[in-house]
C-alpha cells in the first residue's frame, strides 16, 4: 500500500499546505444527526482555526463523540456540511478522514500488543521494496518525526512492554506518519501520570506551533484552561458557546456544560482516625501462569476516613478490588473486616457483614442491563425480608424503595420500570451508588466511581462518598483520577506493579510526588497502617 505523503495529501484535498496558514481550517455548518429516540447533534456549527488547540467539552450525551465521528468519517450526518479550508468535505458513504489529513486518537488505544512500536506506526501504510517491507525507509521517516516533535519511543519494543505514555506517543506518531494536519484527541490524559500529561501538553504545543490543528476532547476543565486556545461547549447536542479560554474559567465552563452552577465537593480533612474497619495484611495474588499480580499489599481503612488508592491503570487495582469483595482468593495474606477474618468469605457473606462496593465496570459487574431499574436497585438484597415473601417478591416494597432512591439520588428518567441498559452512564452509576449505599454499609469500596461521567454526575457521586465518611463509615477509593484522589482522600496510597509503594496523609501529598510514585521512580513515606 502506498504511503500517503505530504504532497499526495495536498493533491487529494486540491489544496496547497502553503495556502493561508491562518483563518479557519474546519468549518462545521448546521450538522444534525438523529438516532432512534435521540438527536445527537442539532444544527451544530463551529469554526476551528488553523494551528490551534481547540477544546470540545460537554456532558456525556452532549454530542461530542458523534460530531467527531462525523469529521473522521465513522458517522454520516443527516444534514449540514463540513468545509476543509473553505472546500466541502464529502462526509458521506466511503468518506475516510485520514485521506483528507484528519487523524483521530481514541481514548482506548488502537494498538496491537504483540507488534513493535514501529510496526504499529506504519501498519497499513508500509513502504515497500517490491513485495517486501522497506524497514529502513519506515524507520528513517518515524525517527525524523520523533526528532521534529520531541517524542522518544523505543521502536523495537513491543506495545505490551511500553508504558501508557509511550503507547500514546505511538498513537500520535501513527497519525503524523500519515500526514494528518488535524488531530482529534479523545480524553488523551485519562490514564496518564502528571509527568506524562505535561509531556503530552508540550508535544501538543510543538504540533500546534508547527501548523497542526488539535481538537481536544476532555472532561478535565483545568486542562482546557492550560492547553487550549479556544473552547466550544456542547449541551444536549447543541452548541452553547465558543470562546477564547482567556475569556472564561473552569467554573463558568462547568456551568455552561450542565446549565446550572456546580458545587465543588471536597474531603481532605486532618481529623483523627477512628477504629479500623478494614485491615489488609500482606495480600498476594498469583495469575494462572504463576506470576504475581499483587505482592504483599497491606493497609488499613478507619472509620470516618477516605483512603485513596492512586495509580496508573493496570498496576493491580482491579485485582485488589476483586480480592477485597470476594471475587478472587489471595495466594497468601489476610483480609480482616470489623475484626473478623474475611479472607475466604464469599461476596454475599461480605455484603451481609456490612461491606458494599461500586465496581469499575458498571456494565459487566454492576448492573443487569436487561433488568428494570427497580430490579437493579435491589440486586443482592432480593432475598432480604424487606423484599422477599415466602414465594414471591414484595412488589409494593420494591416499588416504594425504588421511588425513594430515585428521588434521593436524582436518577433520570424517574421511571423505575425502564431497563437499566437505556440509562445514561451517569444515571447507571447513580443506580449502583444508591443500591450500595442504601445497604447502610460499614465499609464502601469504590473503584473508579466517576470514570466516564460528566461533571455534574461525577460531583454527585463524589458527594456521596464524602457523606459516607462523615457518617463514620470507612471508604476505600480506588481511582486513576489524581484530582479526585487528592480532593477527597484523607490518606493516599499508590499502587505500582501490584505493590503499595507508599501511604501518606493527603495534606502532605503533591501532584509531582504522586506522579513519580505512580511511574515507579520513587517511593513515598510509610505511615502506620
Amino acid at each position: 500500500m502506498r504511503v500517503l505523503t505530504v504532497a499526495s495529501f495536498s493533491r487529494r484535498c486540491d489544496l496547497s499546505l502553503a495556502e493561508a496558514p491562518t483563518g479557519f481550517v474546519i468549518q462545521v455548518e448546521g450538522i444534525t444527526k438523529r438516532f432512534p429516540r435521540v438527536i445527537a447533534n442539532r444544527d451544530v456549527s463551529l469554526d476551528i482555526r488553523y494551528g490551534e488547540v481547540h477544546a470540545l467539552v460537554g456532558e456525556n450525551g452532549a454530542g461530542k463523540s458523534t460530531l467527531m465521528n462525523i469529521l473522521y468519517g465513522l458517522t454520516r450526518p443527516d444534514s449540514g456540511k463540513v468545509l476543509l479550508r473553505g472546500k466541502p468535505l464529502p462526509v458521506s458513504e466511503g468518506f475516510l478522514g485520514i485521506n483528507h489529513g484528519i487523524g483521530m486518537i481514541h481514548q482506548h488505544f488502537m494498538l496491537i500488543g504483540q507488534f513493535t512500536a514501529l510496526e504499529n506506526i506504519v501498519l497499513g501504510s508500509e513502504p515497500r521494496k517490491g513485495v517486501f517491507l522497506d524497514t529502513g525507509t519506515a524507520r528513517s521517516r518515524v525517527e525524523n518525526l520523533m526528532r521534529e516533535y520531541g517524542m522518544e519511543v523505543d521502536l523495537d519494543r513491543k506495545i505490551d512492554d511500553l508504558s501508557v505514555g509511550e503507547e500514546q506517543r505511538v498513537e500520535i506518531l501513527k497519525v503524523l506518519y500519515r500526514d494528518a494536519r488535524i488531530i482529534i484527541m479523545d480524553e488523551p490524559t485519562a490514564v496518564l501520570t502528571p509527568q506524562e500529561t505535561r509531556s503530552l501538553f508540550s508535544t501538543l504545543k510543538t504540533l500546534s506551533d508547527g501548523g497542526r490543528t488539535i481538537i481536544f476532547i476532555t472532561h478535565k476543565l483545568e486542562e482546557v484552561m492550560e492547553v487550549a486556545r479556544t473552547v466550544t461547549v456542547l449541551r444536549a447536542g447543541e452548541v452553547i458557546g465558543t470562546m477564547p479560554v482567556t475569556e472564561t474559567d473552569a467554573a463558568r465552563l462547568a456551568e455552561l456544560m450542565v446549565g446550572r452552577s456546580i458545587e465543588t465537593v471536597s474531603g481532605r480533612k486532618a481529623g483523627s482516625q477512628g477504629e479500623p474497619v478494614l485491615a489488609v495484611e500482606n495480600i498476594s495474588l498469583k495469575a494462572r501462569k504463576g506470576h504475581e499480580l499483587l505482592t504483599d499489599v497491606s493497609f488499613t481503612v478507619h472509620r470516618g476516613e477516605i483512603l485513596g488508592i492512586a495509580g496508573v491503570d493496570g498496576n493491580g487495582q482491579d485485582e485488589l478490588f476483586e480480592v477485597l469483595v470476594g471475587l478472587a482468593q489471595p495466594s497468601r495474606g489476610r483480609v480482616e473486616f470489623l475484626g473478623r477474618d474475611m479472607t475466604h468469605a464469599s461476596t454475599r457473606q461480605r455484603l451481609r457483614a456490612g461491606m458494599a462496593h461500586i465496581p469499575a465496570d458498571r456494565i459487566r459487574m454492576g448492573l443487569v442491563l436487561q433488568f428494570s431499574m427497580k430490579e437493579n436497585l435491589i440486586l443482592g438484597r432480593h432475598t432480604e425480608e424487606a423484599y422477599a415473601g415466602r414465594v414471591f417478591l414484595k412488589q409494593r416494597s420494591i416499588d416504594e424503595s425504588a421511588e425513594r432512591m430515585i428521588k434521593d439520588y436524582e436518577i433520570e428518567p424517574a421511571d423505575p420500570e425502564i431497563d437499566a441498559g437505556l440509562l445514561s452512564g451517569g444515571n447507571q452509576q447513580k443506580v449502583i451508588a444508591a443500591r450500595e449505599i442504601s445497604r447502610n454499609p460499614e465499609l464502601l469500596i469504590a473503584s473508579q466511581p466517576t470514570r466516564g461521567l460528566d461533571i455534574g454526575a461525577a460531583q454527585r457521586v463524589r458527594g456521596l462518598l464524602v457523606k459516607q465518611a462523615e457518617a463514620g463509615k470507612g471508604v476505600l477509593l480506588i481511582s486513576a483520577d489524581l484530582s479526585e484522589i487528592m480532593t477527597l482522600s484523607d490518606r493516599v496510597g499508590v499502587m505500582y506493579r501490584g505493590r503499595i509503594v507508599g501511604i501518606m496523609p493527603a495534606l502532605e501529598v503533591t501532584e509531582e510526588g504522586l506522579g513519580l510514585m505512580m511511574a515507579g521512580v520513587s517511593q513515598g513515606g510509610r505511615e502506620s497502617r
